[in-house]
């Protein structure tokens, strides 16, 4: 069995790689058992990289750097560094690499051993591309600058190429891709949702949602409901897209009010896209107008059930009892808010 030396014990004394191999236990791992995931510590800008005329800015911020075989190695720049920018080719356009670069003179063997952030200009090129550090270098990417031909506007920065570290099972916040060699249990956030793998696949967690609606046309004989006179003030019929627990839904608000003809099959104009449909028929009872009973006095003000059919055809059509009125008049004014039926 191989022996290792473990820390914090009176009179054990562990070199440096030692130490940065154990300061993988503070930070997520890459995927690899000795491995850890190498980045900028998130939130407070930390190590922000800015340009003003031709002057780099990168500010004070902590971050952590991974060398295979070597560890983390813990990095912090307290007050900001600043470069010049290399002039503007005079036809082509340049990427240019801002990095984090850890000097360890045992490693490689470059006479120092110091932290700093450093400027590397890019190649000029009808397709240019970020440069690479050359030789054995232990670093992170910071930032790219774009920068256009001489007269074609002013540079840009980009902190895509960025890599974000959390400790241990936290969560990695904006995400591109979904992190290598997940965990089960593991979280990460794409800009947008937040998912967790389950052992062989990403899952989406539900969020916050903040879905407007869309309004729907109605078909011939039916008006749209209003906030003054149609549809019992609900408003026009409108849908929207929510997901709830991962499962999608179409939600439903809104009334109409039936001013002539016979029922229709089709309360719409069109029928529903294919995107909005449900799997199985969704059939909902919904509110309608206040009619008498035939025969039977002060029943003015009786409400009817009234059956609302969400078809998987992408028609909407109703259906109640023929209580009173005739059949082609079944419903005056009717509403579909709270209705709401899952995509699957």
């Amino acid at each position: 069995m191989v022996a290792t030396d473990p820390t914090w014990i009176n009179g054990v004394t562990l070199d440096a790689q030692e130490l940065r191999r154990v300061d993988q236990l503070l930070v997520m791992h890459n995927g690899t058992a000795m491995g850890g995931r190498a980045g900028v510590v998130p939130g407070g800008n930390g190590l922000g990289v800015s340009i003003a005329g031709s002057t780099i800015t990168v500010g004070a911020g902590t971050a952590w750097v991974y060398q295979s075989g070597q560890g983390m190695y813990r990095a912090a720049l307290a007050s900001g560094a600043t470069a010049t920018l290399t002039a503007a080719h005079a036809t082509l356009a340049r990427i240019d690499l801002v990095y984090l670069r850890v000097w360890d003179n045992a490693v490689d063997a470059s006479g120092l051993n110091k932290a700093d952030a450093v400027y590397l200009a890019g190649t000029a090129s009808s397709t240019p591309v970020a440069p690479v550090p050359a030789g054995t270098q232990i670093y992170i990417p910071l930032a790219t600058i774009s920068v256009p031909a001489s007269g074609g506007g002013s540079p840009s920065v980009s902190t895509t190429v960025r890599p974000i570290t959390v400790a241990p099972g936290g969560i990695l916040p904006l995400q591109t891709a979904a992190p290598t060699s997940p965990y089960t249990g593991q979280f990460y956030d794409n800009g947008n949702d937040l998912l967790r793998y389950n052992g062989s696949t990403w899952e989406t967690y539900q969020k916050k949602e903040s879905v407007g609606f869309t309004t729907v046309s109605v078909g011939t004989g039916y008006t749209q409901g209003d906030s003054s006179t149609n549809g019992n003030l609900n408003g026009p019929l409108r849908y929207r897209k929510i997901t709830d627990r991962g499962v999608d839904f179409i939600e439903w608000a809104g009334g109409a009010t039936r001013v002539s003809g016979a029922q229709t099959t089709n309360v719409l104009s069109t029928a529903l896209a294919a995107g909005l449909r449900p799997a199985y028929r969704a059939s909902f009872v919904v509110p309608r107008n206040g009619v008498a009973i035939n025969g039977v006095s002060n029943t003015n003000s009786v409400i009817h059930s009234l059956k609302v059919d969400f078809n998987q055809d992408g028609t909407v059509a109703l259906f109640s009892q023929d209580a009173g009125p005739p059949s082609s008049v079944e419903a005056l004014w009717f509403t579909v808010a709270g209705c709401r039926y899952p995509l699957t």
